[in-house]
C-alpha cells in the first residue's frame, strides 16, 4: 500500500510533521488500519500545481492519500480536494487525532485499488 500525505500550505509554514508522521511510523489514528507494508511514497503541501502533483503520485504508484488534519479543520477546499482527489485515489480526511473533525466531519472515498 502506497500512502502519500497532503497538508495545509499555510500550516507548513510553521508545522515540522511530527503528527503526521508520528501517526503514520507509529500505525496509530488514521493509519491504524495498515500493516507493516504500509509505504510513504509522498509527503507535501497540498499547494501549487495540484494538477502536477497527481501526475506524480499516479506514476509513483499511490493508493491512498490521507489529507492532514489541519487541512480538515482549516482548509476551505477541503472537501473540493478530497473529490478531486477522489476521481484517482482512495481518500482518507485525516491523519492524527480524533477520527471525528470539530470544524468538519472527516471525508473517506474508497477506490478499489
Amino acid at each position: 500500500m502506497k500512502i502519500a500525505i497532503l497538508v495545509r500550505e499555510e500550516t507548513m509554514q510553521r508545522c515540522t510533521g511530527k503528527g503526521c508522521l508520528t501517526a503514520f511510523f507509529q500505525r496509530k489514528d488514521a493509519f491504524a488500519r495498515y500493516g507493516d507494508e504500509a509505504e510513504l511514497i509522498t509527503f507535501s503541501h497540498a499547494g501549487g500545481d495540484i494538477d502536477h502533483k497527481i501526475e506524480m503520485m499516479i506514476k509513483n504508484g499511490i493508493d491512498v492519500v490521507h489529507l492532514s488534519s489541519c487541512m480538515r479543520g482549516k482548509a476551505a477546499n477541503y472537501e473540493a480536494l478530497a473529490k478531486r482527489l477522489g476521481e484517482y485515489f482512495a481518500v482518507v480526511g485525516y491523519t492524527h487525532g480524533a477520527e471525528d473533525g470539530k470544524e468538519q466531519p472527516t471525508i473517506t472515498i474508497k477506490r478499489d485499488c
